[in-house]
């Protein structure tokens, strides 16, 4: 199933050239290279870049790829995928013969602007985190929080890939309509006063499908590029009024952020873990379910959520840690969504990105959301400088981090993926 298998690019003893992708806490070492978009003029195009430490490697400097194209380098078949891998990890590999010419394509990355790390066509949004859908199912249904068809099927919802927009990113606060003070009493209109984030990975499709031809769970990982993180922002008063009978709308599609390089299939070899359902739990359908699925298909990454208001910005504060959780919490892999996606025909191309859903975890503190960790705003969080949140105010500054870890192997991250709120 998996189209990713360990190689000489994934030594941990492997050091780099570029003195910064060695440090112990960068997310970019070079056994990570993850893919994105840069420039560094605001009017220029944007080019094909690789992150390593502190850097950026451009690949057309560096004839790895002659065109801009992202969808055209994602969409390669994975045997030309790994042999590119392997030739980014040889030249930049200490006392590579390449160091020489190659340091003439390297960019810092605090010198250039980073975009969405590919176009995104279509965006679908999952919820794959089972103890978000329990723990937001009990606030709304204490005595079913999880409704008949949750564990026999991935559910997702059609989302809003114009209002996706890479970290860092600003973005007004919305407005919208939110249930009046009693039933049959006329709605209200203005400003999200619950808006919350949500802690998700993004699945970026690389090779498309036919529409009419399903892609089944063994080749379902060869369509997939790689992850990002992503913060799908939500108004969770907007979403209470507008979500029955056809599930979210307005509450969900005014900003997205995503962010910007995408780690590789590739590099993610290392952190698979065996995928496994709690006992007395359904087993899959057949269309879900196979061998491999089952011997490697959770990818172990470990996920944070970071807190900076305003005040503490000023006063020169780091932010708090509101939550830590990670994706072998999710209750379906990222196999399984793409076969689920496309098992009645549905047509998927380059570029298209699948949210996972809200990755929290099982016990206190792993909320993926601040409608978990403040129970529906009833009890609100105490922040390290004494302020308080139930939801986000202007000026509140989130930050998603990521990263995998295994004894024997090089830690790799995500980046930041880092979204300000500010008001209309």
């Amino acid at each position: 199933m998996s189209a990713a298998r360990l190689d000489d690019s994934h030594d941990p003893a492997l050091r780099s050239w570029v003195a910064s992708a060695n440090a112990p806490d960068t997310d970019f070492p070079v056994q990570n290279l993850p893919f994105g978009r840069f420039r560094e003029r605001e009017n220029e195009a944007w080019r094909i870049g690789v992150a390593i430490g502190d850097q950026v490697l451009d690949l057309c400097g560096v004839g790895l790829v002659d065109h801009a194209d992202m969808h055209r380098l994602m969409g390669l078949p994975v045997a030309l995928r790994t042999a590119l891998r392997q030739a980014l990890s040889r030249g930049l590999r200490e006392k590579s013969g390449a160091e020489a010419a190659w340091r003439e394509a390297l960019r810092p990355q605090s010198r250039v602007t980073v975009g969405l790390p590919c176009r995104i066509g279509d965006y679908t949004d999952f919820y794959a985190g089972i103890h978000h859908a329990t723990a937001v199912g009990r606030l709304f249904r204490p005595d079913q929080p999880l409704l008949p068809n949750y564990k026999w099927m991935p559910i997702g919802y059609h989302g809003r890939a114009s209002s996706i927009a890479p970290s860092p990113h600003r973005f007004r606060r919305p407005h919208g309509q939110v249930s009046g003070p009693q039933d049959g009493a006329p709605p209200g209109f203005g400003p999200t006063a619950r808006l919350d984030h949500e802690l998700e990975l993004g699945l970026f499709i690389g090779r498309p499908n036919a529409a009419g031809e399903p892609i089944g769970i063994a080749q379902a990982e060869e369509h997939l590029f790689g992850m990002a993180l992503l913060n799908d922002w939500s108004a969770r008063d907007i979403q209470a009024w507008e979500y029955q009978p056809l599930g979210p709308f307005l509450s969900k599609n005014f900003a997205s952020t995503l962010s910007p390089w995408i780690v590789t299939m590739e590099a993610l070899a290392p952190f698979r873990r065996p995928f496994t359902r709690p006992a007395g739990d359904p087993a899959p359908l057949p269309y879900l379910d196979g061998e491999a699925n089952r011997a490697c298909g959770a990818i172990d990454v470990a996920l944070e959520v970071w807190l900076q208001t305003a005040t503490m910005q000023a006063a020169g504060h780091a932010g708090d840690c509101l939550s830590r959780s990670g994706f072998t919490d999710a209750y379906w892999t990222a196999a399984q969504l793409v076969a689920h996606h496309t098992v009645n025909g549905c047509p998927m191309a380059t570029g298209d990105l699948l949210g996972t859903g809200t990755l929290s975890g099982p016990g206190p503190g792993q909320g993926g959301s601040l409608l978990e960790l403040t129970q529906g705003g009833r009890q609100p969080l105490r922040l390290s400088n004494g302020e308080t949140r139930a939801f986000l105010a202007d000026g509140d500054t989130v930050v998603l981090r990521g990263r995998c870890r295994r004894e024997g192997f090089r830690d790799i991250g995500f980046g930041e993926c880092r979204g300000t709120v500010f008001a209309r």
